[in-house]
Formats: structure tokens, sequence, C-alpha cells
């Protein structure tokens, strides 16, 4: 599928010279031994080489990924970054009071501490302590990604103070770069949000009132057959499949879910 942009589109000489030096390092980190068959098995739908050049990530770039739960996305950015950039992951924390998002946490670490060859460089810290990202300097990161999470903090609270933070530790000119299940325009955020999806344009519009400019989207990620309207929200579809065996077969012809992907830069 190819990648279309917003008339503020990226310069295409730009994206080339982006392509040439980090394209390589993607290959071989998405083709890599470290990842599982259950992970590379996602690849054809979330398109994760595509979805990173389009967000304009360098091999020397201070990046910041925003609660990677499982490190889906980590396990492609640390090797690529490895060695001149700076991947920094912000998760749950080993103290979360919850259970689930506690034992997530830990999972996630102990999983890279098994592999310091992989994994050996990146920093971790803390999304959520008295505040969001307060460990991490202001102006420090080039580019802060989240995927798939934007919904929680409508749920549960924190959106505005989660993308504000994103502009603080971002450098003037740096790069927010947000995939997100995306609700029907005419849908209720709340009640959208409760089932995992967001309107794309209440989700613009939030993020520039932050301090950001959206300059590019695409439709890399997008999936036409998802309906968004299956019981368990975005949990019914692959991989989650939260409704088990009913409806499988259904849901695995509509595949993952509907996203936006939404390049933003800081003013």
């Amino acid at each position: 599928m190819a990648i279309t942009f917003s008339s503020l589109a990226l310069n295409a000489n730009a994206v080339s010279s982006a392509e040439s030096a980090v394209g390589p390092l993607l290959d071989n980190a998405i083709a890599g031994d470290h990842r599982s068959a259950k992970n590379k098995a996602r690849d054809s739908q979330r398109h994760p080489k595509e979805t990173l050049m389009f967000f304009g990530v360098k091999p020397d770039m201070k990046v910041l990924e925003i609660l990677p739960g499982g490190g889906w996305y980590t396990e492609i950015l640390a090797p690529a970054l490895k060695g001149r950039g700076q991947l920094t992951v912000a998760s749950f924390g080993a103290d979360n009071p919850s259970d689930y998002m506690r034992n997530t946490h830990n999972s996630y670490v102990a999983n890279m501490e098994a592999n310091p060859h992989v994994y050996g460089a990146v920093n971790v810290a803390l999304f959520e302590d008295e505040g969001y990202l307060t460990k991490i300097a202001r102006d420090s990161q080039d580019l802060v990604l989240t995927f798939r999470n934007s919904h929680n903090w409508i749920r549960f609270g924190g959106i505005e103070q989660a993308y504000k933070s994103f502009n603080r530790v971002l450098k003037k000119g740096g790069v927010l770069g947000v995939v997100q299940h995306r609700a029907a325009p005419d849908a209720d955020v709340k009640q959208a949000a409760e089932k995992g999806y967001i309107p794309q344009a209440y989700l613009i519009e939030l993020v520039e009132s932050m301090g950001f400019k959206l300059v590019a989207q695409s439709e890399i990620n997008a999936n036409v057959k998802d309906t968004k309207d299956h019981s368990k929200g975005v949990w019914s579809l692959p991989p989650s499949y939260r409704e088990k065996d009913q409806n499988r077969e259904k849901y695995r012809a509509i595949g993952e879910t509907d996203r936006m992907t939404l390049r933003f830069v800081k003013l």
C-alpha cells in the first residue's frame, strides 16, 4: 500500500536521504532472530518499516517510545538506533499499583535484560510519576512515538497532560509520531474511546492545541474492512481476539484495526 501525504508533505529528497541511511538498519532489525514468529506475523498489517520511515526516524536520533507494552516496536527501534542514536522507553514502572501494568512492565524489562546484545543500550523511564515524563529533560528528544495509546488517556484521564509532556521533552522542530485506532468521523469521543477508537479530527485538534503542527498524514495503516462496531471494540480484532472463538474467522478476515498515522512537529 502506498503512503499518501497531506498537502504539507515531507520533502521528497529528505525522505530519500532518510531511507538510504536508516532503511537497511530497519530491514535488519525487522528480520532479526530476536523477534518472535508471533510478532513478525503482525508486520504485514502494522507496516513497521514504512511507518518509521514516514515518521523520519534516523540512526543518530534520540527517540522516546511511549508505553511500549510488550515491546513490539522496541525490538525494531533498539537495534536500528544502537551505536549511533539513543532509544528511551517510557513504561509503567515496576511499582505501578495496577497488576496488569506492573506485570506488563516487569515482563517487558525482563525480556530486554535477557538480551543485552539487542537492548543493552536502551534507557527505561517512568511514563507517569506524579506527572508525566518528569525524569526526561526538556528539549532533549528528536522524536517521540506513541502507538495505539491515546484512547486510554481519554478513558482513564491524562490525554492533555500526556501530549503536553511530549511537547516539553521534544526539541523545537522535533517530531511526534502518532498511530491510533480511528473512529468514524461523527463518533462520540468518549464512547469511541471506550472501544479503543478516536475520531481523527478530534485528535489532530487536541495535539495541535498542545503546541504541535500536523505536517503529514499517511494511510499506510488504514483498513477499510474495519467496521468499528465490534462488541469488544478494537480488542475483538487480531491480535487480541477478546471474544475468543466467537466470530474469530470474521475478525481474522478483517485484520487489525483501521488506524490513523500522523506526523506532527513541535512549534
